[in-house]
């Protein structure tokens, strides 16, 4: 069972790891022995009924921890996260990742064909982290979960953009990214409903 800590503490002794050590295996090892406190995240909170939102908790040049706030039934496009390291908890709530193999992929026409591979749930107990093998994922607070969700992501580098994947059409193209609010206030253009 992970040490809880309140957020700021949690941040802070995330942000000691040092950066040669900022690796898979060493903060999933960190997920394993803390987790942030549930009821220290609600200056960092803001849900929407017409989107999930992405909350900026920490930023610095090697890593951002992010607060995303998932209504029921809630889901994120299948996506990519450019390289980079994701690391992922669940305070409250639970929710459901879905990965994908990329089987084609044509740049000049921006086409591709995905497959669904494994899926596994997260809860306070059970923390995930993206498999450098296989990037492509979808984040789904499904409906039968009855429950608002808010997940944590620690990404290593930050990055502002990712590549967004229709499985149906079988197209992808690059999506900037936008935080809906930062260091606990809402951003001017973000309408919650």
């Amino acid at each position: 069972m992970a040490q809880l800590l309140d957020v700021d503490a949690w941040v802070k002794r995330l942000a000691a790891i040092p950066a040669g050590e900022f690796t898979l295996p060493r903060v999933d090892q960190f997920e394993q022995d803390f987790a942030s406190r549930a009821q220290t995240l609600a200056p960092y909170l803001f849900y929407s009924k017409g989107h999930y939102t992405r909350n900026l908790i920490h930023k610095c040049e090697l890593f951002e921890v992010i607060a995303i706030c998932w209504e029921v039934g809630q889901a994120s496009r299948i996506h990519n996260h450019r390289d980079q390291s994701c690391w992922m908890s669940v305070p409250i709530g639970r929710l459901r990742v879905q990965n994908f193999r990329v089987e084609a992929k044509d740049q000049s026409h921006g086409t591709c064909r995905l497959v669904p591979t494994d899926s596994y749930d997260m809860d306070p107990e059970h923390p995930g982290t993206v498999q450098p093998g296989q990037p492509v994922h979808q984040v789904l607070n499904l409906k039968e979960f009855a429950q608002r969700s808010t997940s944590i992501h620690i990404y290593s580098y930050p990055y502002s953009s990712c590549e967004v994947y229709s499985i149906e059409k079988g197209v992808y193209a690059d999506a900037p990214l936008h935080y809906s609010s930062e260091y606990g206030k809402l951003s001017p253009d973000e309408k919650l409903l």
